[in-house]
């Protein structure tokens, strides 16, 4: 099953975009040859474009320390373990405390280091990077692959207080929600989502077998998904046929 997420706000779509570039760091830092420690430098400076939304932080902290009241009002909950409800207090907790402690915005520390930010002055730039542009770049990259990787862990340091907050609060949000079987009929699929809970998160597992892309949209009131198909050229035209799939909305 391939799952597609849809984020009803712009803070869960800054999130999701933050946790789609961590994850794609951790597989290029574990590389070894340059090209692959070259990208995960250019997803360093990424990810410090995308969280230097001034409210990011705040939202995070927010959202973390909502679920830890939330999870406080099951204690003494006799279908609730209180084991397990005090490990994941403990992992809000330890990723709260990272995140506050954490001065100005993710990768702040690393805009006083020179050689990184002349990298990154030329990185957007078709070509710019090349050996005659950037000669002490082009040395770094002939370093042996431990040492370069040694680089880059620490200069992602100032970056993991925000992947932890990131990684325990959209866990918390994906567990919040219950996945059922709906059916969209001649391709789609409408629901009105109700006043009474404010969604965060649309969560849906469709068949790979079916050939079928799904174009989502929603508010805080209704979601619809339309299923389409793609023809020989890649254009995505409606699939007018009956379709299950699994839906999951979290809160």
């Amino acid at each position: 099953m391939v799952l597609y997420e849809y984020p009803f706000n712009e803070s869960i779509r800054t999130m999701l975009r933050l946790e789609h570039l961590f994850d794609r760091l951790g597989q290029l830092m574990a590389r070894e040859t340059p090209l692959d420690h070259h990208f995960a430098l250019v997803t360093i400076f990424e990810i410090m474009d995308v969280a230097s939304r001034a409210d990011l932080k705040s939202d995070l902290l927010k959202e973390l320390e909502r679920h830890k009241v939330q999870l406080n009002s099951y204690r003494g909950n006799p279908a609730i373990a209180e084991s397990v409800l005090d490990e994941v207090i403990a992992r809000i907790d330890h990723a709260f405390d990272g995140l506050n402690k954490l001065s100005g915005k993710a990768g702040h520390v690393l805009t006083s280091n020179e050689w990184l930010m002349s990298i990154r002055s030329r990185i957007s730039i078709p070509g710019g990077t090349c050996e005659f542009d950037l000669p002490a770049y082009y040395t770094w990259q002939q370093f042996l692959p431990a040492r370069r990787r040694n680089d880059l862990m620490q200069w992602t340091q100032s970056l993991m207080p925000l992947a932890e907050a990131l990684q325990v609060l959209l866990g918390l949000l994906r567990d919040s929600g219950s996945p059922h079987k709906v059916a969209a009929v001649a391709g789609q699929f409408q629901q009105s989502l109700g006043a009474g809970r404010s969604y965060q998160l649309l969560r849906m597992r469709l068949d790979p077998s079916l050939g079928l892309v799904p174009e989502i949209t929603g508010h805080r009131l209704m979601v619809s998904i339309r299923l389409m198909r793609q023809d020989e050229e890649g254009r995505l035209k409606p699939a007018h046929q009956d379709a299950s799939f699994e839906l999951t909305l979290c809160a």
